[in-house]
C-alpha cells in the first residue's frame, strides 16, 4: 500500500502495519516441482516416490548450489549399515570353505539362527524402499526393477527362514547332502550390492546437472545500486527493479540484463554463448546478465530482471529439455512394458524346469536359478539409457550457446539434410544502414530523405529504422506523419507536410500503378551491389530510391563453409528482392536462393520442400519468421532476435551465430550414438544374463550363477550407462 517503504528484511509496514513483500521477483524459478527422470510426465509439488518406477523424484530445476540429495544420503546409510552386518552373515556361509574339515558342521543350526538374526535388519530396513516401491509398482500396475528386486529378495529371504525355522518340512529336493541350506547370505548381498549400485549411480547421476549448476553460478547475489543523487549501494540482486541504474565495476559479474549507458569495456560472455572472445561495450550495447566485465568501468540501465533474464531463461530451458522424452524413448517404454512380466514368468520356468532335473538339490538349485533371472534382468539400465544422455546433452549444448527445447528436436537435428536461412538478420548483421540516395525529378536528396524518414520513423521494420538513422547522421529535422498506413511487406504511406508519401518494394508500386521504368536500372545495379532498394513515391510520382545495406556477419563465411562440410543444402528465404538476394548468396556461397516471399509465405515453402522428401531445418529471428520456424522440423531462432521467433523454435541459439548449428549437429550426433550404444549394452545385457542366470551354461561347464554374482552384474550394467553418458561432458564440439 505505501511502495515508498523499503525495507531489507522482512518487517511489517510503519505506516499500516501490512506485511512488507519482496520488491521484485527471484533471480531465477523457484524450485516448486518435482519429476522423475524416468517418467518426465509424473510432477509433484513436494518430494515422492514416482508411482511407476518408484525412483526418489528430482527437483525440476537444480539449485544455485549443489545440495544434499536426500535419496543419495538415505541409500549410503542403508548400504553401510548392510555391509556391517553383511560381512559376518557371509562369513559364516562362507565357512566350511574357508575352515576345512567342517568344523563348523554341528553348530548349523546355531549358525542359521545368527544369520537370521543379521539378516533381518539388512533385508526389512536396509532394503525396505525396495519392498515399497515394488508395491507401489504392483498397486498402479506398472512393475518394473524394484519389482524383480523385491520379489527375489524376499524370496531367498523367506525360503531361508523356514529352512531354519522348520527345516523338516521341505521336500527332498530341497535337500543338499540332507541339509536344507538356507540362502540369507544371498537376501543380504543381494541386497548391500543392489543398495551400493543405488549409491552409486545416484552420485554418477547428481552430475548430469552439473552444466546447469555453473549457469547458475554466475548469476551474482549483490548489485551496485546508482540512486539519482550520485550515492552508491550494494542491494541484494532481489531488490533490483527495470530501470535501476547499476555500477559493474573490472571483473566484476553482469547482475541482470539491460543496457549500456556509461562507459566503455569489454565483456566476457562465453559461458552464456560459447564465444571465447571478450565482446566490446560502449553506450547503447547490450548486456547479458551472469557475464563477466573486463577492466573497464560500465554504467547500466536494467531491462530484464528476475526470471525475464536470458540466465534464467537458459535454465528453464534446459532444465525442460533434460526432463522430456526423445521419440527414441518409445523403443525402451515398449520393450520395458511387457519385460518385467516375461521376466518373472522366465523365472517360474526356470524354478520348475530345476525342479523336474535329475541333479543334486533340483529344486535348491532352481531357488538359486529363479532369484538369479529376478536380479540379472533389472530393467534399470533400460530405463536410464534415454534419460541420462539427453540431461548431460542438453546441459553440454547449453555451455556452447545451443539451447534445445526439447528432446525430440535434439534426436531430428541429426536427421537434418536442409537448412533454410532468413537473410536479414541471420546472414545479415541485421543492423542495415542507409548506403544510397537517389532522386527522380526536381526534388532533392534533402528534401526526399526528410519526407522518408519522417514517414518511415513511424514503422518497426529494420529498413525503416535504418532510413531514419541515415537522416539523423546528416542533421535533417524530421516532421510529424499523418494518416500512417502500414502493409506487411510491401510498405508504408502516409500524409508528410500535406504530402502523400508512398514507400515500399516494386510490387507496392505496381498495385498503385506507379511507374519505375525511371529508376529501374539504378535500382539494379544496387542490387547487384547487394543493397535493398526502396522506393519513394510523393504525390503520386516516383520521386527517388533509398539504397539500404546490411552488411554479412564476419562468421558468416566461416559457418557456410563449414554447413556445407556437414552436408546441408542451404536455402536462403527472404523478402527481399531476387537480384539482391542473390548477390549476397553468390558471396557466400548459398545453393538456392527463394527471394520476394511474403512473411504469410515462408511457411508454405517449408511445407514444399518437407513434401520433397527434405527434413528441413529454418533459422529466423524475426516476427515475420515466427511461422516457418514452427512448420520446420527443427525451427532454430537466434538469441539476438524477437521473443515470439524464439518461442516458435525448437531450438534456440544464443549469440546467433550460425556456426552454432554445426556444433548443435555435432551434439546431436553424439548424444544419439550415445543412447544407442546405451540401449544397446542394456539389451544384450539381458539376452545374454538372463539366459545364464537360468542355467543355460550348466549342463556344458556346470557354471549355476550365483544371485550375488547376478546383482553384480546388474549393478555394472545400470553404471555402465551412466559413465558412458557423462562422457558425453567431454564431447568436443
Amino acid at each position: 500500500m505505501h511502495p515508498e517503504v523499503q525495507e531489507e528484511k522482512p518487517v511489517p509496514c510503519p505506516k499500516c502495519g501490512m506485511a512488507l513483500e519482496p520488491i521484485g521477483v527471484p533471480a531465477l524459478p523457484a524450485r516448486t516441482e518435482y519429476v522423475c527422470p524416468m517418467h518426465p510426465e509424473v510432477v509433484r509439488e513436494h518430494p515422492d516416490s514416482c508411482p511407476k518406477c518408484g525412483m526418489a523424484l528430482e527437483p525440476r530445476t537444480a539449485a544455485f548450489e549443489e545440495e544434499p540429495n536426500p535419496e543419495y544420503q538415505d541409500m549410503k546409510r542403508r548400504f553401510w549399515f548392510s555391509a556391517a552386518l553383511t560381512l559376518p552373515i557371509f562369513l559364516i556361509a562362507m565357512g566350511n570353505m574357508l575352515l576345512p574339515g567342517q568344523p563348523l558342521q554341528s553348530y548349523v543350526a546355531t549358525l542359521n539362527w545368527v544369520q537370521l538374526f543379521l539378516a533381518t535388519p539388512v533385508v526389512f530396513w536396509c532394503g525396505w524402499p525396495f519392498f515399497e516401491r515394488a508395491w507401489i509398482s504392483l498397486r498402479v500396475a506398472s512393475p518394473n526393477m524394484f519389482t524383480l528386486i523385491a520379489i527375489g529378495v524376499g524370496a531367498a529371504y523367506w525360503y531361508s527362514f523356514f529352512a531354519t525355522l522348520m527345516p523338516h518340512r521341505f521336500p527332498a529336493g530341497f535337500a543338499n547332502g540332507g541339509v536344507v541350506e538356507p540362502y540369507f547370505d544371498t537376501a543380504a548381498m543381494v541386497t548391500m550390492l543392489v543398495l551400493l549400485g543405488q549409491v552409486l549411480e545416484l552420485r554418477a547421476r547428481g552430475e548430469t546437472s552439473s552444466a546447469i549448476r555453473k549457469l547458475l553460478g554466475l548469476a551474482p547475489k549483490t548489485a551496485r545500486l546508482v540512486r539519482s543523487d550520485g550515492s552508491e549501494e550494494d542491494i541484494p540482486i532481489e531488490r533490483v527493479r527495470v530501470g535501476d541504474r547499476l555500477r559493474i565495476r573490472p571483473g566484476e559479474k553482469i547482475p541482470v540484463d539491460g543496457q549500456v549507458v556509461e562507459g566503455k569495456s569489454t565483456v566476457d560472455e562465453s559461458m552464456l554463448t560459447g564465444e571465447p572472445i571478450p565482446v566490446e561495450k560502449e553506450p547503447g550495447a547490450r548486456l547479458i546478465g551472469g557475464s563477466v566485465n573486463g577492466s573497464g568501468t560500465l554504467v547500466m540501465q536494467a531491462e530484464r530482471v528476475g526470471s525475464d533474464m536470458l540466465l534464467a531463461q537458459i535454465v528453464h530451458m534446459v532444465s525442460e529439455a533434460q526432463r522430456s522424452r526423445a521419440p527414441i524413448q518409445r523403443i525402451a517404454d515398449q520393450v520395458a512394458y511387457y519385460f518385467v512380466p516375461a521376466v518373472i514368468v522366465t523365472s517360474l520356468a526356470s524354478f520348475i524346469v530345476w525342479s523336474l532335473s535329475a541333479s543334486e538339490a533340483p529344486m535348491a538349485k532352481g531357488l538359486v536359478s529363479a532369484v538369479s533371472v529376478l536380479i540379472i534382468a533389472c530393467p534399470c539400465a533400460l530405463g536410464l539409457a534415454t534419460p541420462l544422455a539427453i540431461m548431460v546433452g542438453a546441459g553440454k549444448g547449453a555451455e556452447c550457446g545451443v539451447l534445445f527445447k526439447n528432446a525430440e528436436t535434439l534426436e531430428m537435428m541429426e536427421r537434418i539434410d536442409t537448412l533454410v536461412v532468413d537473410k536479414t538478420g541471420t546472414l545479415t548483421e541485421g543492423k542495415p544502414v542507409l548506403a544510397t540516395v537517389s532522386t527522380c525529378g526536381s526534388i532533392s536528396e534533402e528534401e526526399l530523405l526528410r519526407l522518408a524518414a519522417s514517414l518511415e520513423r513511424a514503422s518497426e521494420h529494420p529498413l525503416a529504422a535504418a532510413i531514419v538513422k541515415g537522416a539523423a547522421e546528416r542533421n535533417i529535422p524530421l516532421v510529424g506523419v499523418e494518416e500512417f498506413q502500414s502493409l506487411t511487406g510491401k510498405g508504408v504511406v502516409g500524409t508528410v507536410d500535406g504530402k502523400r508519401v508512398l514507400i515500399g518494394n516494386a510490387l507496392f508500386f505496381r498495385e498503385h500503378e506507379l511507374d519505375v521504368s525511371a529508376l529501374a536500372d539504378e535500382a539494379e545495379r544496387l542490387r547487384q551491389d547487394g543493397q535493398t532498394v526502396v522506393l519513394v513515391a510523393v504525390d503520386h510520382a516516383l520521386a527517388g530510391i533509398l539504397g539500404v545495406a546490411d552488411p554479412i556477419r564476419s562468421s558468416t563465411f566461416e559457418a557456410v563453409r563449414q554447413l556445407h562440410e556437414e552436408g546441408l543444402r542451404l536455402i536462403m528465404l527472404t523478402g527481399d528482392s531476387r537480384t539482391s538476394a542473390e548477390a549476397v548468396a553468390r558471396k557466400l556461397g548459398i545453393d538456392e536462393v527463394i527471394a520476394e516471399v511474403l512473411p504469410d509465405q515462408k511457411g508454405d515453402v517449408i511445407k514444399k520442400l518437407q513434401k520433397d522428401g527434405r527434413r528441413v531445418a529454418m533459422a529466423g529471428d524475426g516476427i515475420n519468421d515466427a511461422p516457418a520456424l514452427a512448420q520446420a522440423d527443427v525451427g532454430i531462432a537466434l538469441g539476438t532476435g524477437t521473443d515470439i521467433a524464439i518461442e516458435s523454435a525448437g531450438m534456440t541459439l544464443v549469440h546467433g551465430d550460425l556456426r552454432a548449428i554445426v556444433r548443435a549437429r555435432k551434439l546431436s550426433r553424439g548424444v544419439m550414438k550415445t543412447i544407442r550404444q546405451n540401449l544397446f549394452l542394456a539389451f544384450v545385457y539381458n539376452l545374454l544374463g538372463v539366459p545364464v542366470a537360468a542355467g543355460a551354461l550348466y549342463p556344458f561347464f556346470g557354471i549355476l550363477l550365483s544371485p550375488i554374482i547376478a546383482s553384480i552384474a546388474m549393478s555394472c550394467s545400470s553404471l555402465s550407462v551412466v559413465g558412458n553418458s557423462l562422457r558425453l561432458r567431454k564431447l568436443a564440439l
